[in-house]
């Protein structure tokens, strides 16, 4: 599915609903705009992917590095091909 978002007119609200609400529960989901959890797929694969990168550093599979120890490998790196 597909996701739009659409301004309108508070006089037409009444006619649109009436319109939307001709396609079945399979074709259109109306979501209210106030409706406090909004199922987003980009969000949960997002979410997903996190939790890997939490487990592999966890593991030890993966390290962190400070901004010091990013920027020191950085320079090593650029001064290698700068001559």
């Amino acid at each position: 599915m597909e996701t739009i978002k659409i301004e309108f007119q508070s006089s037409i609200k009444e006619k649109l609903i009436e319109l939307l609400n001709t396609f079945s529960k399979n074709e259109l989901h109306i979501i209210e705009e106030d409706s406090p959890i909004i199922e987003d797929k980009s969000f949960v694969e997002y979410r997903s992917s996190l939790h890997l990168e939490v487990k592999k550093i966890e593991s030890g599979e993966s390290k962190l590095y400070d901004i010091d120890e990013l920027d020191a490998m950085l320079e090593k790196t650029i001064s290698k091909y700068e001559n």
